[in-house]
């Protein structure tokens, strides 16, 4: 499988979050979170002040596009391309170039392989997050999204619940 590269796509003015839904909807829908393995609209705090009072506000680093890491081939690119809300992908003659990464680091965005030595079937215990000290069972492992859903009783059921592979430890 080739590896995946982050893409920068066009959107219309203020679609940007409209766009990353409808990506993340499409990803689940025709299952291709091994594919499409993050979208992001980087944000950034800014202080306002107005009326003489600071106000902390998250603005967008870049209006108007939208950050993919996604492996590229005809099925992601014709996936992203037709998303309502984006205009094409940034590159020359709209052909997708990916950023390198120099132009990844002052976004604080890396894309750093994180070892996973859990296997589907491990119990665990949820070490930090809304769902510390949770106990559970891997019933799957997202290796692009350093990821693991795991198995959790809630209600008298088991629910699966994704969580981060840095935040579980094995029983």
């Amino acid at each position: 499988m080739a590896e995946a590269k982050w893409y920068v796509v066009h959107t219309y003015s203020g679609y940007e979050n409209k766009v990353k839904a409808n990506i993340e909807q499409s990803i689940q829908n025709l299952h291709l979170e091994d594919q499409i393995l993050d979208v992001q609209v980087p944000m950034q705090d800014v202080v306002e002040v107005k009326n003489g009072q600071k106000k902390n506000v998250s603005k967008k680093l870049f209006p108007g596009y939208v950050l993919l890491h996604m492996v590229m081939n005809d099925e992601t690119w014709y996936v992203v391309r037709n998303t309502r809300g984006v205009t094409g992908f940034v590159g020359p003659e709209s052909k997708a170039v990916p950023l390198t990464e120099e132009e990844m680091a002052p976004l604080g965005i890396s894309s750093e392989k994180v070892q996973i030595d859990y296997e589907v079937g491990d119990s665990v215990r949820v070490v930090s997050g809304a769902w510390k000290d949770t106990v559970g069972v891997i019933r799957a492992i997202n290796e692009g999204k350093a990821t693991a859903t795991i198995g959790v009783e809630m209600f008298g059921r088991e629910t699966a619940v994704e969580i981060s592979v840095l935040d579980i430890r094995k029983m």
